[in-house]
């Protein structure tokens, strides 16, 4: 018998699987398609703050989250012997008038105050170079809270992390002990068909890695797109945001889309090879917050379910409210994370 068992090898089931393992539960995570088959082995990896004002519990549980990743993803390296990738490089905006500029102000005030001075988010002039992007403003809002990580090695990394500590990662197995269903898009498609209206549903996206070495660079998100410098010397840009998809993992023109609007973005850009293209679905509630608690269709048992596209940095938190929850039976989730919310 284990105490918990994982369905579900992505970013959330890993680390619900590694939190509960620290806490010294014995652990088993079962994925028929293996670590990272799903949105969780993508190539972007920018984990990305909500803005710093109309604050709520979404947010706050995302700055908590982002303001742990350090140590969470240092000890999961050094465990396993597999480096995530992370680093916290911050991140430049162009600001496009003065009315975002304005705000942008009014911003930095908000995060000087909700923010804990652990980071800020400052209006700065542009240092101009191959790197910056064009600002209509001649100012970037520049944020030290953003961070990066490579998304699949990341998962392999948890994986690692959770088989140096005796637990299995399988292709099949039985449900033992309490029980997770951190399943993705799939997981939701699931959980609609057992209800009277739309859970959650899958969102496609697709990315595509440049060959840049801008290791040490702060991200750009620029109209729209996330350009993040990974550690390996390539620079990943994503990405679409597709409700309507015939392949959950084929690429097309949206990539080609994408590779064109990086380039004009970024000067530095201009000859960089393209190394690979990358396309999957990602799971989003009706709420479009996370789904974390008692699932609604599985009496006795939890779900870990909807990151969407702050799954990754809102996962060190979410493991670790999860094991209070299935471990010791307290709740610190965020009511508005409650599965019951998406129903």
């Amino acid at each position: 018998m284990v105490d918990v068992t994982v369905f579900g090898a992505g970013a959330f089931g890993l680390s619900v699987a590694w939190c509960c393992i620290r806490r010294g539960a014995s652990v088993r995570v079962i994925d028929p398609a293996g670590v990272a088959a799903g949105s969780s082995g993508g190539i972007v990896g920018a984990l990305a703050p909500h803005v710093p004002e109309q604050w709520n519990e979404k947010k706050a549980f995302q700055l908590e989250s982002l303001l742990m990743a350090g140590a969470f993803w240092a000890e999961v390296e050094a465990v396993g012997g597999l480096t995530p990738g992370y680093a916290r490089t911050g991140r430049w905006q162009p600001v496009a008038d003065a009315d975002a500029l304005s705000r942008a102000h009014d911003r930095a005030v908000g995060a000087a105050r909700l923010w804990q001075g652990r980071a800020s988010w400052a209006v700065v002039e542009s240092p101009g170079g191959e790197w910056a992007p064009e600002t209509p403003t001649g100012y970037l809002i520049h944020d030290t809270l953003t961070a990066r990580l490579h998304p699949g090695r990341a998962c392999e990394a948890l994986a690692a992390a959770i088989r140096a500590k005796g637990a299995e990662i399988a292709a099949q197995g039985d449900a033992e002990g309490k029980v997770v269903w951190a399943t993705g898009w799939r997981g939701l498609q699931e959980m609609t068909a057992r209800h009277s209206r739309l859970v959650g549903a899958g969102i496609k996206g697709q990315a595509v890695l440049l060959a840049h070495d801008a290791a040490a660079m702060p991200q750009l998100f620029v109209e729209g797109l996330h350009i993040v410098p990974h550690a390996d010397g390539t620079v990943a840009v994503g990405s679409t945001t597709e409700r309507d998809f015939d392949s959950p993992d084929g690429t097309d023109a949206q990539s080609d889309a994408l590779l064109v609007s990086a380039r004009a973005a970024v000067p530095a850009f201009a000859e960089a090879p393209e190394i690979r293209r990358w396309a999957g679905v990602r799971p989003r509630s009706r709420t479009r917050a996370p789904m974390l608690g008692p699932h609604p269709f599985r009496p006795g048992e939890f779900i870990a379910n909807g990151g969407f596209k702050i799954g990754f940095g809102m996962a060190p938190l979410a493991g670790e409210v999860m094991a209070d929850l299935m471990l010791e039976g307290r709740d610190r989730i965020p009511a508005a994370f409650d599965p019951r919310a998406s129903l």
